[in-house]
């Protein structure tokens, strides 16, 4: 069984690497009591942490003039009313229905009974108020629609059909579409660096899915590879806050799964060592993204193999993201640490909460796993954050640590346990400016904060935006929460070791 491990890191890494697959699914209270044990700051520590978290929320909440549009949004339709659920069904629902008409019902089922009424005029965007308004006459041209079923006037019925619900349905999937310009940097590349602002770093992602066939892989690997030329052209820093692009294996690969283990070690580790190669000689950063659970021991074999080629000895910039809520995120952090000491090498981690929550879940139940990959209970994912957190920090000489968070305790807690040491905060494009710009008033330094800038398509665009809508409008989530007055300061950023005790 896995044990949180002391300062000393076990020193192999085929070790290690069994100790991160015996760890898959550890039961969870155990870990999370484990975890209790020896926690990353003291009491002292805690209480402090919470004051300068309270603080942050409380500056940003004073700044009202400067909300952004997903805050806006998640006041009036987070996942606490049943309007918001009825947005998220909708829109996560949208991009599996393959016909037109079965979209219409399924959009009129959605909204006709939401109260749409009761959010109008109440948000402080006219880009939300003007969606509700929408919304509320869709609901009553289905309203009528459904009266007129009963009446002899059939003709009227299918007419109210034929000119309301595809018309709700063409200007939902608008609205999806100008709601995720909003976090979409850019649908070129070069228009991404077109709106990348001077002097901040960036780390600019190519939106897509998992590729399905061979065709579709080959396109992502040019849109990579495309993106690094002209990154690499525009790019003006040089170390850890050099500009950087993210690349998603499942992407590059139609059969990126573990039955197909030598396949991926045969065809795809050369074409991720041509990114590589190509990223190094454009001093750029490369970060390989992370994958659901079961894709992620395909993950360290293709990330061990790239630390390990010679031929990227000099290429300083390869680094790993890794999901805190996933029950082996500790023992991936020792992996690492003892796999840059062999290599000589200080890898770039990004630390994310998670983003296929859902996904896990549902996988495990539909396999028959004994337990899930991942913690079912919110605080013990943060708990295990900032474990990891304190990790990546206790070993600043082959692990530069990169926290993307949206959470004021996070962002007080990192900067209390960094004491001084090197590392950057990360965001996402479109969201935490708030947030962000309140903390570097809170404090005299601050360090460099990292704009996670997705780019892509408007048919790419959708599907990232509902994980994002989904995983923000969450009741547990602090983006939902942030805003919402009704929750002090103080409570909204309980230490979470305290909230888990």
């Amino acid at each position: 069984k896995y044990l949180v491990m002391p300062a000393s890191t076990p020193t192999s890494t085929d070790s290690l690497r069994a100790i991160i697959a015996a760890a898959k699914f550890r039961d969870e209270t155990e870990l999370v009591e484990q975890l209790l044990e020896r926690p990353p700051y003291d009491a002292e520590t805690a209480s402090r942490i919470e004051d300068h978290g309270a603080a942050i929320v409380a500056r940003a909440r004073d700044d009202k003039d400067n909300r952004p549009l997903l805050d806006t949004f998640l006041t009036q339709y987070g996942l606490s009313n049943k309007e918001g659920i009825a947005l998220m069904c909708l829109a996560e629902s949208l991009l599996r229905i393959p016909d037109q008409r079965t979209a219409e019902l399924l959009i009129a089922d959605k909204i006709k009974f939401a109260d749409w009424a009761s959010h109008a005029g109440k948000a402080g965007s006219l880009l939300v108020n003007t969606s509700t308004w929408a919304l509320m006459l869709g609901s009553k041209l289905v309203d009528v629609d459904r009266e007129f079923s009963a009446n002899p006037a059939e003709w009227l019925h299918q007419l109210t059909t034929r000119l309301t619900e595809p018309v709700i349905e063409t200007a939902m999937r608008a609205a999806m579409r100008i709601l995720g310009r909003e976090f979409v940097l850019g649908t070129t590349i070069e228009k991404a660096l077109n709106n990348s602002v001077d002097g901040r770093p960036y780390s600019y992602d190519m939106l897509g899915e998992a590729a399905r066939d061979a065709a579709t892989a080959q396109r992502y690997f040019e849109a990579y590879g495309h993106a690094i030329e002209h990154i690499g052209g525009a790019a003006k820093h040089e170390g850890p806050s050099r500009s950087s692009i993210s690349i998603k294996l499942s992407a590059l690969h139609p059969r990126y799964e573990p039955a197909q283990q030598g396949r991926i070690m045969t065809e795809l580790l050369p074409v991720v060592k041509r990114l590589c190669r190509a990223a190094n000689e454009r001093g750029l950063a490369l970060t390989i993204d992370a994958e659901e659970a079961d894709r992620l021991a395909l993950s360290l074999d293709i990330f061990e193999a790239l630390a390990r080629d010679p031929e990227l000895a000099e290429f300083s910039g390869l680094g790993l993201v890794v999901q805190a809520y996933g029950k082996r995120a500790l023992p991936v952090l020792d992996w690492l640490v003892a796999l840059g000491r062999e290599t000589d090498r200080r890898f770039p981690v990004r630390l994310v909460k998670g983003a296929y929550w859902d996904t896990e879940i549902k996988q495990s139940q539909v396999h028959g796993y004994p337990s899930f990959p991942v913690f079912t209970r919110k605080a013990s994912t943060d708990v295990s954050y900032l474990q990891c957190a304190e990790k990546i920090l206790r070993y600043p000489e082959v692990l530069y640590g990169q926290f993307a968070t949206h959470n004021a305790h996070t962002v007080a807690a990192v900067i209390e346990m960094a004491a001084g040491a090197e590392f950057e905060f990360q965001r996402l494009f479109g969201m935490g400016e708030l947030l962000y710009a309140a903390a570097q008033d809170e404090y005299s330094t601050f360090p460099p904060i990292r704009t996670y800038a997705p780019v892509g398509s408007h048919d790419d665009l959708l599907a990232y935006l509902v994980r994002r809508l989904l995983e923000n409008g969450a009741n547990s989530s602090f983006v939902n929460r942030f805003l919402d007055e009704q929750l002090t300061p103080r409570e909204l950023v309980r230490d979470p070791l305290t909230v888990v005790r």
